[in-house]
């Protein structure tokens, strides 16, 4: 069965991953996904991403990260823009993930980009997910 939102399918193997207290995830490969995944490294959301290559589209590995009592660092993750429902903000409109304690995920003209950092640099693009 193909995938039609592969973005959604990411964001639930995460999520499902944190459920059952898995230490790691895998998921088909993409640049886009590996971007997003870079960005919540960056943030703070997961321990580490590696890419495996497999001579077909590759494997994406997720190390999730979670705190020293077990719970996990994401509370909870969000697709905002869907295949059959893009939604697209300018700069002055992106929005805040529980109130600035969450990050927003945009695909730019600049790249993957995290709400922070797109509203540094004045630009506006695709809200692909929120994550708290």
């Amino acid at each position: 069965m193909a995938v039609t939102d592969p973005i959604a399918d990411m964001l639930t193997r995460i999520r499902n991953g944190l459920q059952a207290k898995h230490a790691v995830v895998h998921m088909p490969g993409s640049k886009l996904k590996r971007a997003i995944l870079e960005r919540l490294q960056e943030e703070g959301y997961v321990e580490a991403v590696q890419w495996q290559d497999d001579d077909r589209q590759g494997v994406l590995s997720v190390r999730l990260r979670y705190d020293r009592k077990g719970e996990p660092a994401i509370d909870g993750l969000k697709r905002i823009s869907s295949p059959g429902r893009r939604s697209y903000v300018q700069a002055g409109d992106i929005p805040q993930a529980r109130s600035g304690y969450g990050t927003v995920i945009l695909s730019t003209s600049r790249g993957v980009l995290t709400d922070r950092t797109a509203r540094e640099l004045g630009v506006g693009g695709e809200v692909l997910c929120s994550v708290w």
